[in-house]
């Protein structure tokens, strides 16, 4: 009976390590901007990286490894993605119809050096409708 608890206790460390183990791993993979109507996400460091769009961003879980990534929200929420990521507006573009403010939030982490700066958030406004990309939206919008 002893050696039978003694295997099952190892077990269970075992099956405690791996659970710890995926938490991380989900923790880590988990997107980085959610609550949009729909998600894309880079698998390069360029505008020219390959994107995989998704209408979750769990989508992330799945791929490679994700470069970058932007999510499409109805309405102009420029104020609250500010607001969510304690972001710092550090310079503002109009190109287009569109509005792209770059910021700097703590929370994200990461970035690239535009103008001498760190920007690691691009917020898109145009037409009643607000892209956010981390650390920049690829492509075009």
């Amino acid at each position: 009976m002893r050696r039978l608890f003694g295997i099952l206790g190892n077990w269970l460390l075992v099956v405690l390590i791996a659970g710890c183990a995926f938490f991380f791993y989900l923790l880590l993979r988990s997107p980085k901007l959610g609550q949009g109507e729909s998600y894309t996400f880079y698998l390069g460091e360029s505008s020219s990286a390959r994107a995989v769009t998704a209408r979750s961003p769990l989508a992330k879980l799945f791929l490679g490894e994700v470069k970058g990534e932007s999510a499409v929200y109805r309405g102009d929420c420029y104020e609250e993605l500010v607001q969510k990521y304690g972001a710092k507006l550090l310079f503002t573009e109009r190109a287009g119809g569109a509005t792209s403010y770059y910021l700097y939030s703590p929370g994200l982490g990461g970035g690239v050096s535009l103008g001498g700066q760190r920007v690691n958030l691009q917020i898109a406004v145009r037409d009643g409708q607000t892209v956010a990309g981390t650390p920049l939206i690829f492509g075009g919008w």
